[in-house]
């Protein structure tokens, strides 16, 4: 069968946002509004900022503005992988803070705990599966660079399986798998808008006021405090807490730090006994390749499979649009990958076919500030592993907003940021270099160009 006719009854929407038990929008902000914390976004980073502070201090007066409705942006369209790495994978956190990567490791599982735990506490059924993930090589030469990372990950304390082929396929079976390292506890399946969703039904019940189809338009001070206009109203707070990450920061400084890179994702529809058989995946991991132009994939709830990743688009500008969320030429590219990877679904059918922007900075990992005078605090430049990692970000956030020094705010991870991107026209061109560079590396045994060398001693690190 032609992978592009799988396509052909494909609805233009994330799988995860047609759940029926998507709550209402709560009502937008009319006239003016006081608080003690206000937080604009209404995404994990928003959603998990507003819940702790109130756990930390039931007291306090919590207000919560969405543009949209809560999770629909990244928080409701990702993967559904909900990892403990703090810095978007061992790797990168080993080239950038070799120092503190232990400490990062350590804080980034108590993370993964502490969400555990938020889900068991409020009662929130978010489909989670604490599964693990397997990285996998489909290259010779990515076995050699696992390998390599499992050694490295070993002389660090920390619990990592290295799979050859028969145990590999023995777990999933792919043609194309040629061994993998299964990381068994440091990933979490969920499902990623009954999260965010749940998020929102604790916000509620620990007493925040969440303002949906709210956009926040301007932040500027007010007195000893900050206000930030809405459509219809304003909210004058002492603190705020930015929370919007791939969507343009009220803050015109951090924007040069973000850009908005699309990625794109395919549902199946559910496989049936026989087909999940000859599949296997009896663990239900998540699983993701070796390359620079990866894909990441994983089991739903009802055995569907997402498929997703591989193309990674940024354009021109960097603005965020409604149209980017479909790209045809990107779906018929995943669709013919994932019969190469699976031929024995041949017949399978998508059901769903999404796009949306992820914050991507020069480091691939958060980073943080507060500004006017301590009064707002921001997170933001996650690079696709937010689900788990936003949660460490609010907690840093409201210790930089209170001026406590713990051992987060302590951390050079927090107190340095990343290489800002440069203006347009040289952002775009040196991206599309970059991107061609990554594919020329995965068709010549993961060879890097010059282009990426110098990248590497500049420390950008364009690895995935």
């Amino acid at each position: 069968m032609d992978s592009a006719r799988a396509l052909s009854d494909a609805r233009p929407t994330p799988f995860w946002l047609e759940d029926p038990g998507r709550p209402t929008a709560l009502p937008t902000l009319v006239g003016d509004t006081r608080c003690d914390l206000l937080v604009v976004g209404g995404g994990y980073s928003g959603l998990w900022t507003a819940l702790i502070a109130k756990e930390r201090d039931p007291s306090l007066d919590v207000v919560l503005v969405e543009g949209q409705e809560v999770g629909w942006a990244a928080s409701g369209r990702n993967g559904g992988f909900c990892a403990a790495s703090l810095t978007h994978g061992f790797g990168n956190g080993l080239q950038r803070w070799p120092a503190e990567l232990g400490q990062l490791e350590r804080l980034g599982v108590a993370n993964l705990d502490g969400i555990e735990a938020t889900l068991e506490r409020h009662g929130i059924d978010a489909e989670w599966e604490r599964t693990g993930e397997i990285d996998i090589a489909t290259q010779p030469h990515q076995l050699d660079e696992l390998h390599e990372m499992a050694e490295a990950v070993g002389r660090y304390g920390l619990d990592i399986t290295v799979l050859d082929r028969d145990e590999l396929r023995a777990q999933v079976d792919s043609p194309t798998f040629l061994g993998g390292v299964w990381d068994k506890d440091g990933v979490a399946m969920v499902h990623p808008a009954k999260l965010a969703w749940g998020l929102k039904q604790a916000c509620l019940d620990q007493g925040v006021r969440i303002h949906e189809h709210t956009p926040a338009s301007a932040l500027r001070e007010h007195g000893a405090g900050m206000a930030v206009r809405t459509p219809y109203g304003r909210v004058l707070a002492g603190k705020v807490a930015l929370g919007t990450n791939a969507f343009p920061s009220l803050l015109k400084r951090v924007r040069p730090y973000v850009v908005p890179v699309y990625d794109y994702a395919l549902m199946t529809e559910p496989l049936t006994a026989e087909q999940l058989a000859a599949v296997g995946w009896h663990g239900r991991q998540g699983l993701s390749d070796s390359a620079n132009k990866f894909h990441y994939f994983r089991l739903s709830a009802d055995n569907r499979i997402l498929w997703g990743g591989y193309d990674a688009v940024y354009r021109f500008g960097g603005h965020v649009r409604h149209e980017y969320d479909q790209r045809p030429e990107t779906f018929r590219t995943l669709a013919r990958n994932f019969f190469q990877c699976f031929p024995q679904l041949e017949g399978l059918r998508f059901t769903n076919a999404w796009g949306g922007a992820i914050d991507t900075c020069s480091r691939f990992s958060a980073f943080f500030d507060t500004v006017h005078q301590g009064r707002v605090a921001y997170a933001a430049g996650f690079t696709g592993l937010g689900v788990g990692a936003t949660r460490f970000g609010a907690e840093v956030m409201l210790d930089l907003l209170s001026g406590e020094r713990t051992e987060r705010t302590e951390l050079e991870m927090v107190r340095r940021k990343p290489l800002p991107f440069p203006p347009e026209p040289v952002r775009w061109a040196g991206i599309g270099i970059t991107t061609r560079s990554l594919e020329h590396a995965d068709r010549t045994g993961g060879r890097r160009n010059l282009w990426l060398r110098t990248l590497d001693r500049m420390g950008l690190g364009f690895d995935s």
